[in-house]
């Protein structure tokens, strides 16, 4: 059929007036995947987080596909590897917004990379889970699509103060931090939470990370009465010279502090096995081990489905465990709203109370975008690790 000249002109007055309302974007059709993108550093020397989320979310994926998908539709996962540059991070997430068409993210991994990206997701309105801790990248104003799966650093320091003031009864503490930025603002914070809180910090120290001596700063910490060390460092080289100085010190002094003192590298630094021991690291109920060797039933059950499939020996459980939930939540909100617009992605987020994940309950609101829970941040016997998961520090009920 031949269009008269002032049909084809409608024609064209409609697509621009659909344009000028935001309406060009074609709906997806009901058999298209609905795709998720997926900043990972799955190479590079901070890699070893990413490839244990990546295994939850590879396995979620699956999961959901071989149940039949979301209403039909099948999840599709578009893996970027941003090797922990902050630069390709930026580069893979305007790739998925401008050509690859994702409809949430999940990622990146570390604070440096999500820094970076943050903006640019809210930008363009992009629902974004991660797990990184740098308090301010969770911002409902500046970031509204944006939110945190796992502890911000300030709850982080609420588990260490509570385990080291309440549990352990230290009146005196030393603070150390590495001389990072992350090192120098988490040690300067802590100090302060400390005192707030009516205990003495006796010593406070920047470490250079590289320094080998490390009884300068132990003598001060021990001659000024220190009754327990919380320590905030990522480098597992400066706390494994901390914890031999410690023992070859003849000092039973209680370390309290960065998961990375959990880390299976340090293993390999330290002089003894013993040196590891009263070494108490950031944890979590969902993975930890209680008193007769058993995880939360919940999580019992996550192993029971991954045994077999994916291999917890050489990663941490709260990795896979987190990567799992990250995709689930993505995949209810789609589900649940009956839409893969952003806007009804982040109104269900907005309004979820106490979703059983298995790395944790989640809860958010629109103006409180971090979801997890404090009292689920709790401290780990650090040299404890099997299959992925650590024993409670003692003192837990």
């Amino acid at each position: 059929m031949k269009l008269s000249r002032r049909e084809m002109l409608l024609a064209a007055a409609s697509t621009v007036s659909a344009a000028s309302m935001g309406l060009a974007r074609p709906a997806l059709a009901q058999t298209d995947p609905i795709k998720i993108g997926w900043l990972a550093a799955l190479t590079g020397p901070s890699s070893a987080p990413a490839v244990g989320f990546n295994r939850g979310v590879v396995f979620a994926a699956e999961a959901i596909n071989a149940a039949g998908g979301i209403k039909g539709r099948k999840i599709e996962i578009i893996t970027r590897d941003t090797q922990g540059d902050p630069t390709k991070a930026v580069n893979a997430t305007q790739e998925m917004i401008s050509q690859l068409k994702v409809q949430a993210v999940w990622g990146p991994t570390n604070s440096g990379e999500s820094l970076a990206v943050t903006p640019i997701l809210a930008r363009a309105k992009m629902p974004n889970l991660h797990p990184c801790v740098v308090d301010t990248l969770i911002d409902p104003v500046k970031f509204p699509t944006s939110y945190r799966i796992a502890p911000s650093n300030t709850q982080w320091d609420d588990a260490v103060r509570n385990y080291t003031l309440k549990i352990l009864k230290a009146k005196k503490v030393a603070v150390l931090g590495d001389t990072t930025g992350y090192g120098v603002s988490a040690a300067n914070a802590s100090a302060a939470a400390i005192k707030k809180d009516g205990a003495e910090v006796v010593y406070l120290a920047n470490i250079d990370a590289t320094q080998p001596d490390m009884n300068p700063d132990m003598l001060r910490a021990k001659n000024a009465g220190a009754e327990a060390i919380v320590c905030w460092s990522v480098s597992t080289g400066m706390l494994a010279r901390l914890f031999n100085t410690r023992a070859a010190m003849g000092w039973d002094v209680p370390f309290i502090g960065h998961p990375s003192m959990s880390s299976g590298e340090i293993g390999s630094l330290i002089e003894k096995p013993a040196n590891w021991e009263k070494v108490y690291a950031v944890g979590y109920k969902s993975c930890s081990y209680d008193a007769a060797g058993k995880l939360p039933a919940h999580s019992q059950e996550l192993v029971d489905r991954l045994k077999g499939k994916v291999d917890l020996k050489d990663t941490l459980l709260w990795w896979v465990a987190a990567g799992y939930d990250a995709i689930n939540l993505f995949a209810k909100a789609i589900e649940t709203s009956g839409s893969t617009e952003s806007a009804a992605i982040t109104g269900y987020l907005n309004s979820l109370k106490k979703f059983p994940g298995y790395f944790g309950t989640y809860t958010y609101s629109e103006t409180e975008h971090n979801g997890y829970q404090t009292e689920e941040v709790v401290m780990s016997a650090a040299s404890s690790a099997r299959d992925g998961a650590f024993t409670l520090a003692p003192g837990y009920l």
